[in-house]
């Protein structure tokens, strides 16, 4: 511990440098780990869908009618801008939003979140994660 104080001593800049780089890990794995929680295996998908879940998909109308997920409603990302107002009555049920990959799913659980939906998840990995579960898909 002596060793560490001379050393901070002896060189502010790089002891400055070493906490601030320190305290940025620190957040961006608390980012990082906030945002998992927000997202779902296909698995836990299955189980909240049973539990009368909404699920949206934020793909184009011809991926989803190309095949989706049973009973999912289709939603373009543009739509998830205005979802307070169209789906008021969904603001405290629980909300799973999918694409292809994933990639805008923690996208859109901030845009709902910030909109007043208190329980909104992402499918981690998205309808290539559920297809790679060997999961079926419903075809429109």
């Amino acid at each position: 511990m002596d060793r560490i104080l001379d050393f901070a001593s002896h060189h502010p800049w790089l002891a400055t440098a070493t906490a601030v780089l320190v305290a940025l890990v620190v957040v961006y794995e608390m980012r990082l780990r906030s945002e998992g929680l927000r997202s779902i295996s296909p698995q836990e998908l299955i189980r909240l869908m049973n539990q009368g879940a909404l699920v949206l998909d934020l793909r184009p109308a011809e991926q989803y009618q190309a095949g989706h997920l049973n009973g999912a409603r289709q939603m373009s990302s543009e739509q998830i801008l205005s979802a307070g107002d169209t789906l008021k009555k969904h603001k405290e049920k629980t909300v799973v939003v999918y694409d292809d990959s994933g990639s805008l799913g923690a996208a859109a659980v901030r845009q709902l979140a910030a909109q007043g939906f208190t329980r909104v998840f992402a499918l981690r990995g998205g309808l290539a994660a559920w297809r790679a579960d060997n999961l079926p898909v419903s075809r429109a």
